[in-house]
């Protein structure tokens, strides 16, 4: 079945999909390109004797998705490391961190991730705990969002973390009620032990992202943006690995990287971000984004917030999070970049930092006129109303992730309780900016969270966890239709990374980037949209998924 000679390829047998409805069931693939499209009586006269057909009965075919903010070098190292990820009780991180350990006793760190802060007391995991399984080693293990680490005592005692120790001025030390540091570190913190951890070599990059790549075929996920290429939150530099998967032919995915923006080095990195998008350019690969990070999460109480949080009492505190760039600042750095055509791409969370975002696209348009650079804001968990509109008025691209749309547990236990009311009824609101205009793009921030693009079109749709069907949805008015969702994960990720003109949709000379899945999504109850498997994955003809 696999067509990699490119001569022409029938796929025949599976309602196409069209728009919001299924039309004919043919595609004749030319070229790696779209060359028609219908009922088999309106291809046939297209079809020659070396043309190879494949019956794709039983599927329904999808144009392919494209991940908007993903970090799949990081998520793929973690895949081969103490991978923590679907388990949910601390017994179950334990175990796994036994068990990496005893598998890898030649590696002097246990390194991965994955572990949810719903799983603990506060969201706050206990260096105890790994002392208690792995007291020799040092252990050093961000949680699913990389907003936060679990340490060890001896992780603590290398890098010198002490009762002393102060915070830095972008993170905190979790500590106990003697000032003693506990085992967590948030934001900034994190680089107190990341700083120490073992390097990953070429290889072990390269391995990452093949690894990773193979993973997101198998979901239908064709292309993405690496919304970190560089050295930010302990994560290394992917560009080498990137570039070296092009020059050997490895690279099968559509992606364009998002080159870090170290916000300790202001004006003074610009010129070195335009030399890595012009050395990516030459080696064939597209670095054309700039990734800023503008604020943390909320259930860290770190997300930059026009309200104040609550304390456990729901009394105001004087905690309105943090802004890791100064307003004036982002202006002029958003501005400078737009004018050298970089896309910019902020992490804004809380609605002051989607402001501040906001604010920094308005002045580069006042400053440079509209370049179209599609600029986009990503996570968007709090949107103040007044905002809503802007995002369409200054062409800012949403890009959202929707699988946290909903009452999970650190959603109920660790973020509902600690924000004022006017935040706690702006979380997510999908619905509100695409009817104000603004264009969706959907995204999974993985390894934050599962990057199965069904999964999170699930919650899109329904507000609720897959497989929660009488759970409370959250604000179950911004929920969107299923064809609204698709149309995010396709042609509005496609739109973020520049190539709607060429994939995200089937028509007649787009690229042949498509998926066969097991159910009809269209007419399937929106509770089971989670359950959809891809049977196959193609990029511009080519079978990178499935047999």
């Amino acid at each position: 079945m696999l067509n990699d000679d490119r001569d022409d390829l029938l796929l025949r047998g599976a309602p196409v999909y069209d728009t919001g409805r299924w039309a004919g069931d043919c595609l004749l693939v030319r070229d790696g390109r779209i060359a028609a499209r219908g009922t088999h009586d309106d291809v046939a006269h297209l079809v020659g004797p070396a043309t190879r057909e494949v019956d794709l009965s039983g599927t329904w075919v999808l144009p392919a998705f494209h991940d908007a903010h993903a970090h799949p070098v990081s998520a793929g190292l973690e895949m081969e490391q103490c991978d923590l990820t679907g388990e949910s009780t601390v017994e179950g991180y334990l175990a796994r961190v036994v068990e990496h350990a005893e598998r890898h006793p030649e590696r002097p760190w246990i390194t991965g991730g994955g572990w949810s802060m719903g799983s603990f007391p506060r969201g706050v995991p206990s260096a105890r705990l790994l002392d208690e399984v792995c007291p020799d080693r040092p252990v050093y293990l961000p949680n699913r969002d990389h907003h936060s680490a679990w340490v060890n005592t001896r992780a603590m005692e290398l890098a010198g973390i002490t009762s002393a120790t102060p915070d830095p001025a972008d993170g905190r030390i979790e500590r106990d009620a003697d000032g003693a540091p506990v085992g967590a570190l948030h934001e900034g913190a994190m680089g107190l032990v990341a700083a120490l951890l073992p390097v990953p070599d070429e290889d072990d990059l390269l391995r990452g992202l093949l690894t990773a790549q193979a993973h997101l075929h198998s979901l239908g996920i064709v292309g993405w943006q690496d919304a970190l290429v560089g050295q930010g939150l302990g994560m290394r530099d992917s560009l080498p690995a990137y570039l070296r998967a092009v020059r050997e032919g490895l690279l099968t995915a559509k992606v364009v990287g998002a080159l870090w923006w170290d916000r300790d080095r202001g004006a003074d990195q610009v010129d070195g971000l335009v030399e890595r998008r012009g050395l990516a350019r030459e080696a064939g690969f597209r670095a054309t984004t700039v990734k800023i990070m503008q604020d943390g999460v909320c259930e860290t109480l770190t997300a930059a917030v026009l309200e104040p949080y609550l304390d456990g009492a729901g009394r105001p505190t004087h905690r309105h999070g943090l802004s890791f760039i100064e307003p004036e600042a982002l202006c002029e750095h958003v501005a400078r970049l737009d004018a050298l055509d970089f896309q910019v791409h902020v992490h804004a969370l809380g609605d002051r930092a989607v402001r501040e975002a906001l604010d920094a696209v308005e002045h580069a348009v006042g400053v440079n006129g509209r370049r179209g650079n599609r600029h986009h804001l990503a996570h968007l968990q709090i949107v103040h109303p007044d905002d809503v509109p802007r995002f369409a008025e200054l062409d800012v691209v949403a890009n959202v992730q929707p699988l946290w749309a909903c009452r999970d547990d650190e959603m109920v236990e660790l973020t509902l309780p600690f924000l004022g009311e006017t935040a706690r009824q702006q979380q997510y609101v999908f619905r509100s900016l695409l009817s104000a205009g603004a264009r969706l793009a959907f995204g999974s921030d993985w390894p934050v969270s599962t990057p199965d693009p069904f999964d999170c079109m699930h919650v899109a749709v329904n507000r609720r966890e897959p497989g929660a069907d009488g759970a409370e949805p959250l604000l179950e008015h911004e929920r969107l239709t299923v064809v609204e969702a698709l149309r995010a994960y396709t042609q509005g990720s496609a739109y973020v990374n520049g190539l709607e003109g060429s994939t995200g949709a089937l028509e007649v000379g787009m690229a042949a980037d498509l998926v066969a899945v097991d159910q009809d999504v269209l007419a399937a109850p929106p509770a089971e949209l989670h359950a959809t498997e891809v049977r196959h994955t193609f990029v511009d003809g080519v079978l990178v998924h499935g047999g």
